[in-house]
């Protein structure tokens, strides 16, 4: 139990107060507990994720697609400050945090292609998407969706875990993560709802995901095989013939997009490599500065709200005919203000635990920056983030799949004065997809 003697100045002049209101009761309690220190147990959590007890053929694979993270950066410089987020790391924690699931529930082998992808897509039969509510050295709170192609949510969850000073030890495995339980939590609730699926409604959810991505490209042709039964709900009405060449057509449109998703894989992969040691080193730097700066800001509130209360209830002793009441009131809006100085010394301690989080950020930043897209096995000239490389790509397939089908081509989707893109899957291609100055 942690002792004050302000905190004991106030809480004497109250209680010769107390008979004049009802309500010194309630702050006594408050400042019973601002006294008491509370102790969490935290452990590395080292085991993996459950594997699936049933024999899954490959038919029954559902495809996943894990979007990169909301980073959730607020908007205003305040809520920055107050919430002490590096508005840089936290975008590139959006970026890896999606990666190291993606790896982590590839392993157990319940799934079919696991992939990071730069947003949600039709292109996959599951999607994960989720959004970083808080993240540092030693608290991580991460809000996660997983809903399949039919637009069913198999659940939304929010997920904490408190990481174990011990995470950060060198004998800890690599592909351990300080949050391990989240990942691992989250990989088993999805295990749990796949497994209460019958073989009928994965066939559906792999039809309409096909169907879904089909309608993107072709509007005209599929807007009667699948429809919108209520708002972001999906149901296969119809099914083209497996040799429809305007299906045909549409696969191979999927497997481009494919490769390109997989050639971000690499990108990503090489990203979470380089980012992994600085981010490392900087989620252990900032653990007990974390810490720290939580139970500062914490007592600052509490120190502050029981002192001006205290103040108060001096002021009012002071009006008190109540000889001993008045000499009570003085006491309290003597300890009150001791309290409330406190309070903002506490504060000024925060303050400085932010600053050395911000700086231990900024140390870490220009380390883990993402790069530049190198793609193998093609060239594909497109500038800008990798959400708008991928709209890029989305528009180029529906031109080459228009192009391909003989059919007009609409003027947004016509290349852009300047723009380059080269297609080196088929050589003798080349010609009729490149676009230059």
């Amino acid at each position: 139990m942690e002792r004050l003697s302000s905190v004991q100045i106030g809480f004497l002049s109250m209680l010769v107060l107390q008979k004049h209101s009802k309500t010194f009761s309630a702050l006594f309690l408050g400042i019973c507990l601002l006294g008491c220190v509370s102790h969490t147990v935290r452990t590395v959590d080292l085991t993996p994720p459950a594997q699936s007890t049933l024999e899954i053929s490959e038919s029954l694979l559902l495809d996943i697609g894990v979007a990169v993270f909301d980073p959730n950066v607020p908007d205003s410089f305040e809520k920055l400050e107050e919430s002490n987020i590096q508005t840089e790391i936290r975008r590139a924690e959006s970026n890896y945090m999606p990666f190291f699931f993606k790896n982590l529930i590839q392993s157990t082998g319940n799934w079919g292609a696991v992939r990071v992808v730069p947003r949600e897509t039709h292109a996959v039969d599951v999607t994960v998407s989720g959004q970083i509510v808080h993240s540092d050295g030693e608290r991580m709170i991460l809000k996660a969706k997983v809903s399949d192609a039919r637009g069913i949510i198999w659940f939304d969850k929010v997920y904490e875990t408190l990481a174990s000073k011990y995470a950060y030890d060198d004998i800890v495995p690599k592909e351990i993560d300080p949050y391990q339980a989240t990942y691992k939590r989250l990989a088993d609730d999805m295990l749990s709802i796949r497994e209460q699926l019958t073989d009928s409604e994965i066939h559906e959810i792999r039809r309409t995901a096909e169907m879904k991505f089909a309608l993107d490209f072709s509007p005209d042709a599929f807007s009667n095989h699948v429809v919108e039964i209520s708002p972001n709900n999906y149901e296969v009405r119809r099914l083209p013939a497996d040799n429809d060449p305007m299906l045909e057509q549409i696969r191979k449109i999927r497997e481009r997009e494919y490769l390109f998703i997989d050639t971000l894989d690499e990108y990503y992969a090489t990203f979470a490599q380089a980012m992994f040691l600085p981010y490392h080193d900087w989620r252990r730097a900032t653990y007990d500065e974390a810490i720290a700066f939580r139970e500062e800001r914490n007592k600052a509130k509490s120190r502050t709200w029981v002192g001006a209360a205290a103040i108060v209830s001096g002021v009012a002793g002071q009006s008190s005919a109540d000889r001993m009441a008045n000499y009570g009131g003085a006491v309290s809006i003597i300890g009150g203000a001791a309290l409330v100085k406190s309070g903002i010394e506490k504060r000024a301690n925060a303050k400085l635990h932010s600053e050395v989080l911000q700086e231990l950020g900024v140390s870490a930043e220009t380390e883990i920056m993402p790069h530049t897209i190198e793609l193998e096995n093609q060239t594909l000239s497109l500038q800008g983030t990798v959400d708008e490389q991928y709209t890029e790509l989305r528009r180029i397939l529906k031109r080459l799949y228009l192009e391909e089908l003989g059919q007009p081509i609409p003027v947004e989707l016509k290349p852009e004065p300047g723009q380059s893109v080269i297609f080196t899957e088929d050589d003798d291609k080349n010609d009729e997809y490149e676009q230059s100055i």
